[in-house]
C-alpha cells in the first residue's frame, strides 16, 4: 500500500497544477487532503479552486484554508501566549512561492513524477537516459521543504546527469550555508546514517528459495557450476508473477541483505537493509582480498578458483569525484566503513573492477578509501581481435578459469602519483637507446667550434649570461636560425628589451644574408630584396611566435609558461627564449627572500622544459662588475642569485674584446662554463665570427681564434678596473 501523502506533498501537488493549469491534477489533491488533514490531527481543509475574472487573464490561483475545530473550554482562566501570526503566513505563503518557482524549473528540465514529495530523495525515471535498457528509475530528486533548492542526479553508470535549480530570490548567504539540503533534513539524515537501525531479514520473510532448472542453466551458460552457486546461496523469488535471482548478503552466515537481479540485468535491493559486501565471510581473516564490480564476478572468481573475493553491492560511479568526503557523509562507499574490520587485515587488494570507465572510476574511489599502497590492478585480456574483455565472467566465459587465474597472477601495483619504478620509463629508456627521436645526442648548433662543446637538448634549461653589449641576443637568435635550418624546430619568442620590427630585421638579415636598409652598416652588400623580404616574412611567421604584454605591466614568469604552454600545444614549438631576467615582474612575498624566489622560479622553468620537451633559453645580465678587468665574467656574477648557475643545465658566458689593441673585437667568446649532461657537451670555449652586415656567426679560423683566446687570457691576467 503506498504511503499517504503528506500535507505539503499535496499543497505542492495544488500549487503545481494551478500554476499550469492542470485541472485533473487539482482535482486528485483536493480529493486527498481529507485524508492528509485527518492524519495532521483533525484539522478540517477547505480547498478553494477559484477561476478569476476576465481582468486576471485566465490565471489559476489555489487558496488552502485550514481551521482546527474548536476546543473545549477551559474551567479556569488560562494564560494567553501571543504568537506572530503574520510571520508564519509570511514565511508559509513564501515556501509556495518558491515551490511553485522550483516546480516550474524542474519540468523545463524534462523532471516530472507523478507525485511530488519534499525532504526526501524521490526516484523516478531519468529523462535523459531513460533507464537504459532495463528502464530502471535511476534519477534520485530532492526538493527542499522550504523551497529554496531542488538537486537530482542519475546513478546509472552510463549517464550520471546531475543538475540543481534554485527559485529567484534566495541569498547567497543561505545558498552556501544550506547547499542543497536545509540544514534539519542534512543533519537529520546524517544522524540517521550514523544511528540507523537496519531490518532484520531471514530467508522465510522474503519467500526465498532454491534455484529452478531454468536459473541454474542460465548460470550454466556463464560457466558458474551449481556447487559454487549452492556455497554461495544464491536463490530465487517470485516477485510480481516474474522469477528474479536473489544473492544473499551474509556476515558470519546471518542474512543482512538481499539483492535482486532479473535476468535482463535489472537490480532492486530490499530497502533499510545494512550494506556490506557481497561474499563478506569469504575474506574474513584474509591477507589477499580481490574485489570485483558484481555478483557474478565474484562467483566466476571462485570458478577460477579464488574464494578471498566479494563484490560491491552499487556498481560503479560514472566518474570519479572531486573529493574524498568524511566518513559520515561517505553514503556511496558506506559498505567499506560498515567492513572496515575485515578490510583492515588485509595487505594486498586486487582490485578486479570493469574495463570500462566507470569501472575505472570505481577502482580509483575504493584505492583511495583503502589506501593506494597495499592495493593491486589487473589488465583485462583480449576477447578477439577488436575487443577486450569487460569483466571477470566476460574471461571466464570465452577464454577458461585458467586465463582468469593468470590475470590475477598478473596483477601489477596499483599507480601512486609521483611515485614510479623504471619499468615505468622502459618505453622512454628503449627509444633513447636506439635513438628513435633522432635528437638524443642533442641538436647541433651549426657551428663546428661550438657542436663539440654544447647541443640543443628538448627538455633542458641553457641560461645565457654576458655583460651588457656582448652580443647574447644576437648569439641566440643566430642559433635559433641555424637549428631551424637543420630540423625546423620552431620557437616563442619573450623578449622585452626588443622592438618587434627590430627583432624581425635582425632574424631576416641572419636568414637571407642580406642586410635589411641601404645605411652605412651595410657598407656596399646588396640589400634584400622586396621577394626577398616577402618570403622572410613568411618565413617568419611560420617559424616564430611572439609574448608580448599588450600594457604597461611587467609580464610574470608564470604569465609567460602559461602563454608558452599554449604555443607548444597549437603551434608546435620546440624552444623558448626568455630575454631577459630583469624586466619580468619579480614580486614576492616578503618573507621570502631572493634566492627563495629565484630558486622557486627556476624550478617551475625546468619543469615546462622537461614537461612539454621544450628547450628553454633564459638570459640573464651579471651583477654591475665594480672592479671589472675586461674578461668574460663568472655564471657566479649573475644578479640575484647562485642557483642560476646550480639548476640550470647548460650555462653559457658570452662574451667579446672591446680593445683593438688587445685583439679583433668582430669575435665572440662562447663560454660553456656548465654542461649537466656529459653525452652532448663538456666544458670549454669557441670563437665565433660576428659578421656586422647581415648579424651571421661564423666559425673563426684558426689565426684569429688564438688571437682572440690570446686576448682572453691576457684580460684574465690584467689588474681589475673599475666599471
Amino acid at each position: 500500500m503506498p504511503p499517504r501523502p503528506s500535507l505539503q506533498s499535496l499543497l505542492l501537488m495544488a500549487a503545481s497544477a494551478a500554476a499550469g493549469g492542470d485541472s485533473g491534477l487539482l482535482l486528485a489533491a483536493r480529493r486527498r487532503l481529507p485524508a492528509a488533514a485527518l492524519a495532521a490531527g483533525g484539522h478540517r481543509i477547505r480547498l478553494l479552486h477559484a477561476f478569476s475574472a476576465a481582468s486576471r487573464r485566465g490565471r489559476h490561483e489555489v487558496a488552502c484554508c485550514v481551521r482546527t475545530e474548536p476546543a473545549p473550554r477551559p474551567a479556569s482562566p488560562v494564560a494567553v501566549r501571543s504568537r506572530s501570526v503574520h510571520s508564519t503566513e509570511n514565511y508559509k505563503k513564501g515556501c509556495e512561492q518558491r515551490l511553485g518557482q522550483l516546480i516550474e524549473r524542474l519540468k523545463k528540465e524534462g523532471i516530472s513524477p507523478k507525485q511530488w514529495r519534499l525532504g526526501t530523495y524521490q526516484r523516478m525515471m531519468c529523462p535523459k537516459c531513460n533507464g537504459g535498457s532495463t528502464e530502471e528509475p535511476s534519477l534520485s530528486v530532492m526538493i527542499r521543504m522550504d523551497g529554496k533548492n531542488a538537486a537530482w542526479q542519475c546513478f546509472r553508470a552510463n549517464c550520471g546527469w546531475k543538475g540543481f535549480v534554485e527559485p529567484d530570490g534566495v541569498p547567497k548567504l543561505s545558498q552556501a550555508k544550506n547547499n542543497t539540503e536545509c540544514e534539519t533534513d542534512q543533519d537529520g539524515e546524517a544522524n540517521l546514517a550514523v544511528n540507523k537501525v537496519y531490518r532484520k531479514i531471514c530467508e522465510e520473510d522474503l519467500h526465498l528459495e532454491p534455484l529452478c532448472d531454468e536459473l541454474v542453466t542460465y548460470f550454466s551458460e556463464r560457466m558458474i557450476s551449481p556447487e559454487t552457486l549452492r556455497r554461495n546461496s544464491v536463490m530465487q523469488r517470485n516477485w510480481s508473477n516474474k522469477i528474479v535471482i536473489a544473492f544473499t548478503y551474509r556476515r558470519d552466515g546471518v542474512l543482512v541483505g538481499c539483492k535482486y537481479r532479473e535476468v535482463s540485468k535489472k537490480f532492486s535491493q530490499e530497502a533499510n537493509t545494512e550494506k556490506i559486501l557481497y561474499g563478506l565471510d569469504d575474506i574474513k581473516r584474509a591477507r589477499d582480498i580481490i574485489i570485483v564490480e558484481g555478483e557474478i564476478d565474484k562467483l566466476s572468481m571462485e570458478e577460477a578458483g579464488y574464494r578471498n573475493c566479494v563484490s560491491v553491492p552499487d556498481g560503479a560511479p560514472p566518474k570519479v569525484s572531486s573529493k574524498l568526503p568524511d566518513k559520515d557523509q561517505d553514503k556511496k562507499y558506506q559498505y567499506l566503513w560498515n567492513c572496515k574490520e575485515y578490510l583492515d587485515p588485509a595487505s594486498r587488494i586486487i582490485l578486479a573492477t570493469d574495463a570500462d570507465p566507470p569501472g575505472q572510476a570505481l577502482a580509483e574511489e575504493l584505492a583511495r578509501r583503502l589506501g593506494k599502497e597495499r592495493c593491486w590492478r589487473v589488465n583485462w585480456p583480449k576477447k578477439n581481435e577488436n575487443e577486450i574483455c569487460k569483466d571477470a565472467n566476460e574471461v571466464l566465459m570465452f577464454l577458461g578459469p585458467q586465463a582468469l587465474r593468470k590475470v590475477i597472477e598478473d596483477a601489477e601495483l596499483y599507480p601512486i602519483r609521483g611515485l614510479f619504478s623504471f619499468k615505468d620509463f622502459f618505453p622512454e629508456i628503449d627509444n633513447y637507446y636506439l635513438g628513435i627521436r633522432g635528437d638524443e645526442l642533442g641538436v647541433p648548433t651549426g657551428w663546428k667550434s661550438m657542436d663539440e662543446l654544447y647541443k640543443v637538448v628538448p627538455g633542458e634549461l641553457t641560461v645565457v649570461t654576458g655583460v651588457p653589449n656582448s652580443g647574447k641576443s644576437e648569439w641566440i637568435d643566430a642559433l635559433l636560425c641555424n637549428i631551424n635550418d637543420q630540423v625546423g624546430w620552431k620557437f616563442v619568442l619573450c623578449s622585452m628589451e626588443n622592438k618587434v620590427r627590430e627583432h624581425a630585421r635582425k632574424l631576416l638579415e641572419k636568414r637571407i644574408k642580406k642586410p635589411f636598409f641601404d645605411a652605412r652598416y651595410g657598407g656596399s652588400a646588396e640589400r634584400m630584396s622586396l621577394d626577398e623580404f616577402e618570403e622572410g616574412k613568411q618565413w617568419l611567421n611560420e617559424t616564430f611566435h611572439l609574448i608580448r604584454c599588450e600594457d604597461d605591466c611587467l609580464p610574470s614568469v608564470n604569465w609567460v609558461l602559461e602563454l608558452a604552454k599554449a604555443a607548444v600545444l597549437r603551434y608546435g614549438v620546440r624552444g623558448l627564449v626568455i630575454d631577459p631576467y630583469n624586466e619580468l615582474d619579480h614580486q614576492r612575498p616578503s618573507n621570502q627572500t631572493e634566492t627563495e624566489y629565484v630558486s622557486q622560479m627556476l624550478t617551475k622553468i625546468k619543469r615546462f622544459a622537461q614537461h612539454h620537451s621544450c628547450h628553454v633559453w633564459f638570459v640573464a645580465h651579471p651583477r654591475q662588475l665594480h672592479n671589472w678587468n675586461g674578461g668574460p665574467p663568472n655564471m657566479y656574477d649573475i644578479s640575484g642569485s647562485a642557483h642560476f648557475i646550480n639548476k640550470c643545465d647548460n650555462g653559457i658566458v658570452i662574451h667579446r674584446n672591446r680593445d683593438p689593441n688587445s685583439g679583433p673585437v668582430d669575435v665572440v667568446q662562447v663560454c660553456v662554463r656548465k654542461v649537466r649532461n656529459k653525452v652532448i657537451g663538456q666544458i670549454g670555449d669557441a670563437f665565433l665570427s660576428y659578421e656586422r652586415v647581415s648579424g651571421e656567426f661564423r666559425d673563426a679560423d684558426k689565426d684569429t681564434a688564438k688571437k682572440a683566446a690570446v686576448a682572453a687570457a691576457n684580460a684574465a691576467k690584467a689588474p681589475q678596473r673599475k666599471g
